[in-house]
Parts: structure tokens; sequence; C-alpha cells
């Protein structure tokens, strides 16, 4: 599982790096950022990437779970 550490960063650098990680086409990527808008914007990108998503909060960051489909 490849795994993105986006905390602390502003949109769009989280998108960024998650297409950087699905580039190679992975089956599960983990994702970590720190605000809704993060969030929100990466799970847009990944479900237009065909992963599904799943996602939980720990403290103030929210944890993504993608997934080939």
């Amino acid at each position: 599982m490849i795994e993105v550490d986006a905390r602390g960063l502003s949109c769009p650098i989280p998108v960024v790096k998650t297409k950087k990680a699905l580039s190679s086409k992975p089956e599960e990527v983990k994702v970590t950022v720190d605000n809704v808008a993060a969030f929100e914007n990466v799970t847009r990108y990944a479900k237009a990437m065909k992963y599904e998503v799943k996602s939980e909060s720990s403290g103030e960051d929210y944890i993504l779970y993608l997934t080939k489909k």
C-alpha cells in the first residue's frame, strides 16, 4: 500500500501528491490530510480515477483509503 501524507499542505498540493501516487495504478493508497477542502478534493479526484473511497477521522486528520474498483 502506498501512503501519502499531505497534512499541512494547501490545495491543490494534496491532489497533486495523490495523482502522483495513483500514476502507477496501485491497488490501494492511504492518504492523510488535515483540512476539509483537501479531503473533498482528494475524494473527488480518486472517484474520478475509478477508486473506491473509504474515510475515517483521527483527531484533526482525515484518513482516506483508496481502493481500485
